[in-house]
């Protein structure tokens, strides 16, 4: 019989995980506001509010087991679903998540390394703050920020003010700034069973505060184990289900956490083409009670982003062909708007030496190397092995 998942949030990862779910005989239903959600054309749409009780019990009902694809969910409406399907992950990740304080204070509490960090409240908490982190820091209200907003860098004494101006209504975290060697993150899947899976450390680089590159292999075996370990206390911590994302700073050949997303990931999306089973798919997996499929990456892989405007789409007939030499295109159906994910493309490969060149030729062949600032991105990824 096929099982209907209900999905709160209609993006680019509702997208996917439905992508991921038609050739397991499931069927999808999304709540979203935004009337062009492109999940949409996967499945039943149901274009309502966040805390719209009726759009929400609708949900419920219709739903044999309701998840999410972003963070910022009302605890309420998950709790109200919570009473008539199962929800996964559990709305206590959400609630963890939802909170850059809560969050910092659990992970410090599982012995989970992170930069020293203090709550703002008031200008004498951010003077305070500052003099016992020292400058550089990070200013980040504690909600709703993501892709780099809601956060300033503290440099220098009269930046504080500013940063006050700007951010001070909210509440906010102090944070230590991390001079880091490398940005990284973990994902890993785990089942109602508790069993768990894990992808390969995946590298990665940010443009403006945006997602622009990542990469496997990138990392040591060490280093591997290091993030696997982490990441469990998590998710034994939260007796999670589903897919988790642990984004990780590498400083001295150690790791800091940063956050966690109880999400499938923008950095795990390499997964689709480059790993015996996506990140989709083992969330779908996950938190339907199926056994969860191996996670080993087959080949090389990179994956970058298209924001804003999407270069010419190449042809069916061409978009075959790039297929075959490892080139992998995926059109969100979005619309365009500056800074807006609207894509990505992977690239595969038996090596690291013709996975840099296969990405070259994708850029010289779309016309792109302008709009995705390649040549940048590849010298910043350059020196991969730590």
């Amino acid at each position: 019989m096929t099982s209907t998942i209900g999905i709160l949030g209609g993006g680019q990862l509702a997208r996917m995980l439905a992508q991921a779910g038609r050739p397991m005989g499931l069927k999808f239903v999304f709540l979203d506001p935004a009337k062009d959600a492109c999940a949409a054309e996967f499945g039943e749409h149901i274009c309502a509010d966040w805390d719209d009780e009726a759009a929400l019990r609708k949900l419920g009902q219709r739903s044999a087991v309701v998840t999410f694809d972003f963070e910022n969910i009302p605890g309420s409406s998950a709790s109200l679903i919570e009473s008539l399907c199962p929800v996964y992950p559990p709305p206590r990740a959400l609630y963890k998540s939802q909170d850059r304080l809560r969050e910092k204070t659990m992970m410090q509490k599982l012995g989970i390394p992170v930069a020293p960090f203090h709550a703002v409240n008031s200008r004498p908490d951010l003077i305070a703050a500052v003099e016992d982190i020292g400058l550089p820091c990070v200013l980040k209200t504690r909600r709703f920020g993501y892709d780099g907003k809601g956060q300033m860098v503290l440099r220098f004494q009269e930046d504080m003010e500013r940063a006050w101006q700007i951010h001070g209504e909210h509440e906010l975290i102090c944070e230590g700034f991390v001079p880091f060697d490398a940005e990284c993150s973990i994902i890993a899947a785990r089942g109602k069973d508790g069993q768990t899976v894990y992808w390969p450390l995946t590298r990665n680089l940010h443009r403006e505060g945006i997602l622009a590159i990542s990469m496997v292999p990138a990392f040591e075996s060490q280093l591997q184990a290091s993030a696997e370990v982490l990441i469990q206390r998590l998710l034994d911590h939260l007796d999670y289900t589903g897919v988790m994302t642990l984004e990780l700073f590498l400083k001295d050949g150690e790791l800091l956490a940063n956050e966690f997303a109880p999400r499938v990931h923008n950095s795990g999306h390499w997964t689709i083409n480059g790993a015996r089973t996506s990140q989709f798919e083992n969330h779908l997996r996950a938190i339907c009670g199926l056994p969860l499929g191996e996670t080993k990456n087959n080949l090389c892989a990179l994956m970058f982003n298209l924001l804003g405007q999407m270069p010419e789409h190449p042809s069916q007939q061409d978009e075959d062909q790039h297929t075959l030499q490892g080139i992998h295109w995926h059109d969100y159906q979005k619309v365009a708007r500056a800074g807006r994910k609207i894509g990505h493309v992977t690239v595969t490969a038996g090596s690291e030496a013709e996975l840099w060149a296969r990405a070259m030729q994708l850029a010289a062949e779309l016309g792109v190397n302008q709009e995705l600032n390649l040549d940048a991105v590849m010298q910043g990824m350059s020196g991969l092995r730590l």
